[in-house]
């Protein structure tokens, strides 16, 4: 296997994880790293901490991570493009549609990997939900219903909740269901005294008639994590906060209490949850990334979802202020 060289553009609470795991991943260097504000995590090691992207650039280098704030990705990635490196940019895509947009059409056009760090496709439970439903073992899916929620990011200053977390659960329900979303409907609260919104309930249907519901906020003491996939063989649990699966199975035994029976329509069978190989998310994301350039088919996030991904929140919080169900388009 050949070894890319690799730069790191920010090293800040994301991207100290980041230089970490691109050490320990066969097949990728990291050569070079940049971030204009030093590194307070002390992650360089025998590194120079480079001023910006162009030095970067100027190391020599065959792909780039870029994570520093969303409202400087574009800048970024266009010089990353435009020297023909392939890049992966961390969650959200850009800070609006016109600025992804510009990215998504400079890597098609190069002819570079161009990705998004929507992490959470990579996490072990969802992975196991994903082949699981790809199996048949949930029968049809009906519904998708994901709860985000815990107390408010400090570090996070240019985004609302929306693009910083509700961004994870879109593309992952649109990811475990192979649906894009296809109406949105949207509220938005804003409690702490933030300019962007610090609650959001998204609730809509996928093109393949699939019921979502993603509930997150920052005003909340107990953080969760949670994916709830309905079908019509039982449930699929999700626990990405431990990575954990648990199938909560239709009964096949029929129920003697009538006015039970009929008030559930389905009785409760077996509950089971599963053991398997918990590999951090980042690591496989890094390897997926890897296996991109070298041209295997991943489930990395292509720029192309990423967009999608921003277009839908755009369209929910537009939802929010109009209180009119929109359908993303695009």
């Amino acid at each position: 296997m050949m070894t890319l060289r690799v730069g790191l553009l920010g090293v800040g609470m994301m991207g100290r994880h980041h230089a970490r795991v691109i050490r320990e991943v066969e097949g990728i260097d990291l050569v070079a790293i940049a971030d204009p504000g030093g590194d307070p995590h002390g992650v360089a090691g025998g590194l120079e901490i480079l001023p910006d992207v162009d030095a970067l650039i100027s190391a020599g280098i065959d792909a780039a991570v870029v994570a520093v704030p969303t409202r400087f990705h574009e800048e970024a990635a266009l010089k990353l493009a435009a020297a023909g490196v392939h890049t992966l940019v961390e969650k959200p895509i850009a800070h609006s549609l016109e600025a992804g947009q510009r990215m998504v059409d400079a890597f098609r056009d190069a002819g570079l990997v161009g990705a998004v760090g929507h992490i959470e496709r990579f996490n072990p439970a969802l992975q196991q939900a994903r082949r699981r439903i790809e199996a048949g073992e949930l029968g049809a899916v009906y519904q998708v219903a994901t709860r985000r929620q815990g107390p408010f990011p400090g570090r996070i200053a240019d985004v609302g909740v929306a693009k910083d977390l509700a961004s994870h659960d879109i593309d992952l329900t649109a990811w475990v269901v192979q649906s894009d979303y296809d109406v949105v409907f949207a509220q938005t609260a804003f409690k702490s005294g933030r300019e962007h919104e610090d609650m959001i309930t998204i609730t809509g249907r996928t093109e393949s008639g699939v019921i979502v519901n993603n509930i997150v906020n920052w005003l909340s003491p107990m953080k969760e994590r949670l994916t709830v996939i309905t079908g019509e063989k039982g449930a699929f649990v999700a626990d990405t906060a431990t990575g954990d699966l648990t199938f909560y199975a239709n009964g096949t035994l029929p129920l003697e209490w009538a006015s039970v029976f009929s008030f559930r329509g389905v009785s409760e069978g077996d509950v089971t949850r599963y053991s398997y190989a918990k590999r951090e998310p980042l690591r496989v994301e890094h390897e997926a990334f890897r296996d991109t350039i070298l041209g295997e088919q991943t489930d990395l996030v292509t720029m192309e979802q990423g967009q999608r991904t921003l277009l839908v929140v755009e369209r929910a919080l537009e939802s929010a202020k109009t209180g009119v169900a929109l359908r993303p388009a695009g």
